[in-house]
């Protein structure tokens, strides 16, 4: 469990947020500590204290900080990007990967060319040593994720320039 705090001393994040008496059978103090208020406060902002309350009802106890920690993250992912959450962050990491890896292929491409000219007498006599062939482990294969853009929008992270900035 996230924590055990002392129930009669300081009321868990969530209690203390809407200003209520935290009991020792709370749903949220285990989840939700005094030390973490911001926690609790994007949690019920974008998905509601109620919910929050009948979703660790529903789910089983050891089960519980697991989706409160689930929780925390799309709500900060939310607070950040109100359209795509979570989804957002892992488009972006996705396209990041793509170009990386389109970054190795062209290195290794490189290093293929090196180790050519150095085997066809471009280099010096210690050219058996820079072999950067297939099993060398300088060469990696092509990248499994497609170019697709999972939002289906490549411009919703631009920010400023156009549009309705409310």
């Amino acid at each position: 469990m996230a924590s055990s705090s002392s129930y009669s001393n300081s009321p868990c994040a969530a209690c203390k947020f809407l200003r209520r008496k935290c009991m020792p059978d709370c749903i949220f103090a285990p989840y939700f500590p005094p030390e973490e208020p911001q926690k609790f406060a994007n949690v019920h902002k974008i998905f509601g204290a109620s919910n929050v309350s009948k979703l660790l009802n529903e789910v089983l106890p050891h089960q519980r900080e697991d989706a409160v920690n689930s929780l925390a993250y799309e709500a900060e992912a939310r607070m950040k990007d109100p359209v795509y959450g979570c989804v957002g962050a892992i488009s972006v990491l996705q396209r990041q990967v793509i170009r990386l890896q389109k970054e190795l292929d062209a290195t290794n491409a490189d290093l293929m060319r090196y180790a050519r000219n150095i085997d066809h007498g471009g280099g010096s006599s210690t050219s058996s040593s820079h072999n950067f062939g297939h099993n060398s482990g300088f060469y990696f294969t092509s990248s499994p994720w497609s170019c697709d853009d999972p939002c289906g929008d490549s411009t919703h992270h631009q920010r400023g320039g156009g549009g309705n900035n409310m």
